[in-house]
């Protein structure tokens, strides 16, 4: 993280419990309109000449589609067709800006290395040179979902109802634009962990290194969201990809599910059905996230397998308490 941008929040009364956790002092009224240090995640920079060859042949969604104005979802897979990574892919002026969890750059970064060649094409961690930051209205608004704006600094919508916006800048720019929506505009700073809680709500599959190769995108709901092109032509793991979509769909699918545990189940944590009458599988926790306004009130995203009924009796493993329900 930049430390002028670190510096910055820790006169805005951040708390850092770690380099990805960031929290706040309650705000006494609440106005729905919150801004957030967006840690977990970061950017890589695949800038050059081939950058755009490099990413076409190794990732799912089809990098000609994306424009300076259009961003885009996609994964990053293994020959056997697992999501190394998911990200969001933006086109710039003279690079792409690929934003991912910050747990996962350095092995991206190492895997796209191996097939640069003789290609003119850099990678970088932009970790330090660019911030991340939230930023949620309560208003509705029918803009395109991953719809870009570049100007100042980077908007990137992340929905197609609500007024939400991830914010890519550097730290000079984030520090203006933060100050100018609190003390301006009546943006309220909210913890980094809420920034999850909102992209859970959204659906969004970000993946960790406890779920890194795990998953072909597919179970991930990649295709429902824009972030796989079957057209594009060949890239590593393809052909799973693509045998998944034309022979049937996945046998597994993304929901969004809550639970009314108090303590955050883990990533990867095993989901059972009570009404199976068996200890047998039937999905796993891909992100949970409370809700800092109900901590009894914890939102998951969970890879399960579909079931043609579309009845399920879920609960967490070792947990006779905690049911999980389906939202989505």
């Amino acid at each position: 993280m930049n430390q002028n941008w670190k510096n910055f929040l820790l006169r805005q009364n951040a708390t850092f419990e770690s380099d990805t956790r960031i929290t706040f002092p309650v705000f006494s009224n609440y106005n729905g309109k919150t801004i957030y240090p967006v840690a977990h995640l970061a950017v890589l920079a695949i800038g050059g000449k081939d950058a755009a060859k490099l990413l076409q042949g190794q990732i799912t969604c089809n990098v000609n589609d994306i424009t300076e104005c259009k961003s885009s979802l996609g994964a990053l897979c293994n020959p056997k067709g697992r999501a190394i990574s998911t990200f969001l892919l933006i086109k710039t002026s003279d690079a792409f800006f690929m934003v991912l969890p910050k747990e996962q750059v350095e092995s991206v970064k190492k895997r796209l290395q191996i097939y640069v060649l003789r290609s003119e094409v850099t990678l970088t961690d932009s970790s330090d040179c660019h911030c991340l930051i939230g930023l949620y209205h309560p208003e509705t608004q029918t803009e395109p979902l991953f719809s870009t704006s570049q100007q100042e600094v980077i908007t990137v919508n992340l929905s197609v109802t609500e007024n939400r916006h991830l914010v890519i800048a550097e730290a000079d720019k984030a520090i203006a634009l933060w100050s100018d929506r609190v003390n301006n505009q009546g943006f309220q700073p909210e913890n980094s962990d809420q920034w999850r809680y909102l992209d859970i709500l959204s659906g969004l599959p970000w993946l960790t290194t406890e779920t890194s190769e795990e998953f072909i995108p597919q179970m991930l709901n990649l295709d429902l969201l824009g972030g796989i092109s079957f057209n594009k032509g060949c890239y590593t793991g393809q052909e799973i990809v693509a045998r998944t979509h034309y022979l049937g769909k996945a046998k597994r699918a993304l929901f969004l599910a809550e639970c009314d545990k108090s303590l955050t189940p883990v990533t990867n944590s095993t989901i059972f059905d009570d009404s199976t009458g068996t200890d047998q599988a039937m999905g796993n926790v891909l992100l949970a996230q409370c809700s800092r306004a109900t901590h009894e009130n914890c939102k998951m995203l969970i890879v399960l397998q579909v079931s043609e009924s579309d009845a399920y009796s879920l609960k967490l493993k070792d947990s006779n308490q905690n049911k999980i329900t389906l939202l989505m």
